[in-house]
């Protein structure tokens, strides 16, 4: 199930679709099933990265 695609210099490539899940209300759902809102409320989200300084100070303190 490969597809055709044109990459940024301009040539074609094949490439092999990848399906993205999500977990929704405990379960998880292909993204490629919701809606226009909810698609776009999906892809616009911003994920919580912990750096290095956090993790030193909770094991330092921690109980």
């Amino acid at each position: 199930m490969s597809e055709i695609f044109v990459n940024k210099a301009g040539k074609e490539v094949e490439r092999t679709r990848c399906e993205i899940y999500t977990r929704v209300m405990g379960y998880h759902r292909p993204v490629t099933s919701f809606n226009i809102g909810k698609k776009a409320e999906f892809y616009s989200r911003n994920y919580f990265k912990e750096n290095n300084a956090n993790a030193e100070f909770s094991a330092q303190f921690a109980c």
